[in-house]
């Protein structure tokens, strides 16, 4: 299955040359690219993913975190090709396209799996919203709100108030995304923890926190809590009211990413984040 970034001409090229490279092979399409290549019209997406034996992304890392929502949990190797500016889990180049699709086509290729994080909204003991995230869920305030208090469990044990501009809780996979820009630890991503991070908090010693995976994270809306909002990996999300509390758990559901062969983590690192350069 072919996942595209919207908007992208390069996207659609590369994914009419991925089909006409191999005649044989059988490509299905989300929606929107479908469409633009003219292909017949596709199944809903969510079937399309249920059936697939790959899927292949074209973009960056916000449509590799996409491909992954459509898979639903299901251990469906993905591929990123990353036609993006950074792409941490997008890892093979554009130019490395066909050469690594024919190890992967052929079976031989290595992949790692990912940490998921369960995460459910609970408002007047009622859960209102319930939903998966490969990265983060941040809690988050709009531009004109006040700093909020952030009561933060582990376990069912009192952490701290995190009084802040919000807070994410991260997958290791996450680490160097929002959490990473909030200062937030980088993690091995088969490192079995979940990390939370306060975005720009009051006290300069509340500091980012890495806990075991085993543990269940609660997060608790206190005080004035008007404009605040719930984003999950950037694309779901709602507003929140005080006495909201974000639960999250370590998922039974795991996603699987096809390794760059050439490519080692601190390599990708050193190579993202230009470590070494002046």
């Amino acid at each position: 299955m072919l996942v595209a970034k919207r908007g992208k001409p390069e996207a659609v090229a590369l994914a009419k040359k991925i089909r006409d490279h191999y005649p044989d092979r059988t490509f299905l399409a989300e929606h929107h690219l479908a469409e633009a290549l003219g292909w017949d019209p596709a199944e809903p997406e969510h079937q399309l993913a249920a059936r697939a034996d790959l899927v292949i992304v074209l973009g960056g890392d916000g449509t590799f975190i996409h491909a992954a929502r459509l898979a639903a949990g299901r251990p469906v190797p993905i591929l990123g090709i990353n036609l993006g500016s950074l792409g941490f889990m997008t890892e093979i180049s554009s130019r490395e396209t066909f050469v690594a699709l024919d190890e992967v086509l052929a079976g031989r290729f290595t992949s790692e799996s990912r940490m998921k994080l369960a995460c459910r909204l609970v408002r007047a003991d009622q859960v209102i919203f319930q939903d998966e995230v490969l990265n983060d869920a941040v809690i988050n305030k709009g531009a004109l709100a006040r700093i909020g208090d952030h009561e933060m469990l582990v376990g069912g044990q009192y952490v701290t108030t995190f009084k802040a501009d919000g807070v994410i809780v991260a997958t290791p996979t996450g680490s160097t995304a929002y959490s990473l820009s909030a200062g937030g630890p980088i993690v091995h991503p088969t490192v079995d923890a979940i990390i939370l991070t306060p975005i720009c908090p009051h006290a300069l010693t509340q500091r980012p926190i890495v806990v075991p995976g085993s543990q269940s994270v609660s997060v608790v809306l206190k005080g004035d809590a008007e404009e605040f909002y719930l984003t999950l990996d950037g694309q779901a999300g709602l507003a929140l009211q005080s006495g909201d509390r974000l639960e999250v758990k370590r998922s039974e559901n795991r996603v699987v990413l096809v390794r760059n062969p050439r490519l080692d983590y601190f390599g990708m690192l050193r190579q993202k984040l230009r470590w070494g350069e002046r």
